[in-house]
């Protein structure tokens, strides 16, 4: 049966803001739920469909996975697509629910913030997720202050409190920032239930469908997934030694990007750190185009050697740097609790988002890290976790010199979580990375249009005893096709 007819009539709808792979989607949805394309029938080839609708292959690729991811059709390798099996829709009963669902993003690695946080399977080390080692929490610290405040605190500090956060941390947080070199008051201050929060929030307030920003590539995942949330074109350049100025004012004078994107210090995840020199040449190039530039700034106190330079924040001449914060690295993610620094018009109207979001960001949270700032816990808490990380990551460089030296290059990270690894060899087995990624050791595969994709490996539960093992697990997986 030949069901191009069906579909070589419909036209898409270039002024629609929706993507063009969920407007054939809906397209084709529309025609099965009317039975028009009955149970079984097999669909057109992605390359047909893409040229019935003057697409890329990849536009009717995605289509073909929503539908799929809907339940509406499956594919078989080596044959092809059929519409599913579906039960007459006036006996049905259940609410259709992925039909109800409003426009996501939809893309390879949608989900992969939600793989890398969640907990490892028994037996396995992690080598993916950036997180600190529980073992490192100052929990007996946040216990103590727990129980000796809490009854000496006003109750009604635990009731609703201003959508920027708890006042007095707040306050502590100006206190810390100054000790960085940043200039702020309460006023500029935004608590915030994680960093994700501050740019979900920035993307919301900002950005609109077809709006441009710029990041490096590759970059945080997380960030680029909020953006694109928004309807965001992502601009991208190499993630380099030195920052390329030259190709950030082409984008700019050719797109006007509404804002940038960077990670300068320790550099997630290639660990890089942005010289004095050159966050000083970005900032003249900032102020004279007046571009926002968003920094975020989650290792820059997990140093292992000399303190990395001032952030951008602290070098601002223009006020056009927003700068995130979170203490899920360097105390424990599960605190949630970030908060972001920028003008007083921008925290007002991030306020007014972000009430429609949770009202504002835990108060335990906010009232425990008051307290643990004003008290000075915590530089002797990074003192600490500063010279374990160090540890382990000497740990790690020495076994992959050791055992890996021949296929796997890489520079030692001066902080962060992260080593950023590439294959000598030019071709290298696919295969492997799944069976790493599967293993006891889960990794992070990186996503580069280069031919041997990177591996990013956190050194943070890295122990001597599984060290050996590990690199040789890593070291036969990539020899061994």
């Amino acid at each position: 049966m030949d069901i191009s007819k069906y579909l070589n009539k419909a036209e898409l709808n270039v002024s629609d803001k929706r993507p063009l792979y969920l407007q054939i989607a809906l397209l084709i949805a529309d025609k099965i739920q009317k039975q028009i394309l009955p149970s079984g029938i097999k669909l057109p080839p992605e390359r047909e469909l893409a040229d019935l609708f003057a697409v890329s292959r990849t536009t009717a690729i995605n289509a073909y996975r929503k539908l799929e991811q809907q339940g509406l059709v499956w594919t078989k390798v080596g044959s092809g697509t059929y519409v599913a099996q579906t039960r007459d829709v006036e006996s049905q009963s259940e609410v259709p629910w992925p039909q109800l669902f409003t426009v996501y993003p939809q893309n390879p690695l949608a989900s992969i913030l939600r793989e890398i946080v969640s907990t490892p399977a028994p037996g396995t080390i992690s080598l993916a997720a950036g997180m600190p080692d529980p073992a490192l929490y100052p929990l007996d610290t946040f216990t103590e202050l727990f129980n000796q405040k809490i009854g000496r605190t006003p109750p009604a500090d635990f009731g609703h409190i201003p959508i920027e956060g708890y006042t007095p941390f707040r306050k502590a947080i100006t206190a810390m920032l100054s000790e960085k070199g940043i200039l702020a008051s309460t006023e500029n201050i935004l608590a915030l239930s994680g960093s994700q929060q501050g740019l979900y929030l920035l993307s919301k307030v900002l950005l609109e469908p077809g709006d441009y920003v710029v990041v490096e590539s590759p970059t945080f995942i997380g960030a680029i997934q909020a953006f694109q949330s928004a309807g965001a074109r992502i601009l991208s350049f190499p993630c380099s030694e030195k920052l390329s100025l030259e190709l950030l004012e082409d984008f700019l004078i050719r797109y006007r990007p509404k804002l940038f994107y960077i990670i300068p210090t320790y550099q997630n995840p290639t660990g890089r750190v942005l010289p004095l020199s050159e966050r000083q040449d970005l900032i003249k190039l900032a102020k004279r185009h007046r571009l926002v530039i968003v920094e975020d700034d989650p290792y820059s106190d997990l140093y292992y050697g000399e303190q990395p330079p001032q952030s951008l924040k602290a070098l601002d001449s223009y006020g056009g740097i927003v700068y995130l914060g979170t203490f899920s690295k360097i105390l424990f993610p599960g605190l949630r609790t970030g908060y972001l620094a920028g003008p007083p018009v921008l925290i007002n109207r991030l306020a007014l988002e972000k009430q429609l979001i949770d009202l504002h960001s835990n108060n335990i949270s906010q009232w425990l890290l008051a307290m643990f700032l004003n008290e000075g816990n915590l530089a002797p808490h990074l003192t600490t976790v500063r010279r374990e990380y160090k540890k382990r990551r000497d740990t790690m460089a020495k076994a992959l010199l050791r055992l890996c030296a021949n296929d796997l290059e890489f520079t030692i990270p001066e902080g962060g979580f992260y080593f950023w690894c590439k294959l000598k060899q030019k071709d290298s087995p696919r295969g492997s990375y799944r069976k790493l990624g599967n293993s006891e050791f889960p990794l992070f595969q990186g996503k580069l249009s280069i031919q041997c994709p990177p591996l990013i490996m956190s050194f943070v539960f890295v122990l001597r005893l599984t060290m050996k093992q590990f690199c040789l697990k890593v070291c036969s997986a990539w020899l061994k096709p």
